[in-house]
């Protein structure tokens, strides 16, 4: 069989760069901030050094026990971001040691949270050769099998990074309601989400800068390999960090059911734009915590036993915030730097239809078109993704959207089909809720 151009491409790619190294990191305190460089390097003529910088960090962390593996396994988050360049067939670890255990862990999530952009590129992930990951490094901190405990006992203070969408408005306003001790985190932010803090009274946050290496946008211009890559696992190494560094002993995410579901079947395996959102990924992610990072950090999804219609079905109680949220992708694209993003809703994407539909039923119709300023379902040009939400067309959008069910159940409930549905009821049992975040979170379903 002839391959495509596509093909062909990523066999140069991988033939031209068959080495991918983490060479090392740097951290240091500069003023109140804590930054961070990572250095990469793609034998023949390839380097990255992106940086992060997590600000105002507390005095008395400064000199954090444990703070050299949280900041290499960090490191280690932002391959991904970087390899999807080239799709080298192995990657070199020299900033650190791995296990065997952890050796496979990384590659799992590799292979799992790069589907997407495996489909996307036609790249055979499958074969037993595609991906090799050695680790040749030491690492020179204490032993990497008992990780961080803490100095001193962790406070009870919630860690809850904020998006700019519904599901994060709903985390904050609900742990806010029970009285929970919580502390935002930004990454990057955003209008947005400067707004939502503003209105939930939310207080200071705790803010990162995440900043990517010029380099890798002038690589995708030149047409290099590029891709969608899991960003919530990255949020997770980052936000266990943050809570080290600050002292939190929960780390609430706003991730739900829905996510569970993928979106298209490819070379036999599922693949779920979403991945680094399920509970598989969540569940495999606190393990490694509890025994490579820190394990008195506790890590969960606070909306894990809902669905998205269930979580717009709250969020449609607090009108303050309809004019604020933003959750549309198409609104921070910058096409590798080329553009800005318009920060509004584009009204032509799979994100804008389904929580248009999402809402529609809860809010009805007046407020909802005044979120995206038309009624998205008198629009024609957007039939075929209502298909393909509602499973019409065997594809389900590669976007952060509901379950197949979900929008076929919005849609009925918003053309007044039906008035109800076995969805807004349930509860899934598979979730990591400490007793007392179960207990909000029951309390808000119930109403």
């Amino acid at each position: 069989m002839q391959k495509s151009k596509l093909q062909l491409k990523v066999e140069k790619l991988r033939g031209r760069y068959p080495r991918f190294f983490y060479r090392g990191y740097r951290h240091e305190v500069k003023g109140k901030n804590l930054e961070i460089t990572f250095y990469f390097e793609v034998p023949p003529d390839i380097r990255f050094h992106p940086k992060v910088v997590i600000k105002n960090i507390p005095q008395t962390k400064r000199s954090l026990v444990g703070l050299e593996n949280l900041v290499f396994q960090l490191g280690l988050m932002e391959i991904p971001s970087y390899w999807k360049a080239t799709s080298s067939p192995e990657i070199v670890i020299e900033a650190g040691s791995l296990n065997k255990e952890q050796v496979a862990w990384w590659k799992d999530l590799i292979l799992k949270g790069m589907g997407e952009y495996f489909f996307q590129n036609k790249i055979d992930f499958t074969t037993p050769n595609f991906l090799s990951i050695s680790s040749v490094g030491v690492h020179p901190w204490p032993d990497q099998e008992n990780p961080w405990s803490g100095q001193g006992k962790p406070s009870s203070q919630t860690l809850v990074p904020v998006g700019g969408g519904k599901d994060g408005v709903v985390t904050l306003k609900l742990l806010k309601k029970g009285n929970m001790d919580i502390t935002p985190l930004l990454l990057n932010p955003k209008p947005e989400q400067m707004k939502i803090l503003s209105l939930a009274k939310a207080g200071e946050p705790i803010v990162v800068e995440r900043i990517i290496d010029p380099k890798l946008l002038e690589l995708n211009k030149k047409r290099y390999l590029n891709g969608h890559t899991p960003f919530s696992a990255y949020l997770a190494f980052l936000t266990v960090l943050a809570a080290a560094l600050f002292g939190h002993k929960y780390i609430a995410l706003s991730n739900e059911r829905s996510s569970n579901e993928g979106n298209v079947k490819y070379l036999g395996k599922v693949i779920n734009h979403q991945y680094s959102k399920t509970f598989e990924f969540e569940k495999k992610f606190r393990e490694y915590n509890k025994k490579y990072l820190a394990k008195n950090i506790e890590y969960f999804s606070f909306l894990r036993p809902l669905y998205e219609l269930q979580i717009a079905n709250i969020f449609s109680r607090y009108p303050k915030y309809f004019p604020v949220f933003l959750s549309c992708n198409e609104a921070r694209k910058t096409k590798s730097g080329t553009q800005r993003g318009t920060g509004e809703w584009c009204g032509k994407c799979p994100k804008c239809l389904f929580v248009f539909l999402a809402l529609y039923p809860f809010m009805g119709k007046k407020r909802t078109v005044a979120i995206f300023k038309k009624d998205l379902l008198e629009d024609r040009k957007l039939k075929p993704l209502l298909d393909e939400l509602t499973g019409k067309r065997k594809f389900k959008p590669f976007e952060c959207v509901g379950t197949i069910e979900e929008s076929k159940a919005a849609l009925a409930l918003a053309l007044g089909k039906i008035h109800d549905h076995k969805i807004l009821h349930t509860w899934n049992s598979q979730h990591f809720l400490p007793s007392v975040f179960q207990k909000l979170l029951r309390r808000a379903i119930d109403k």
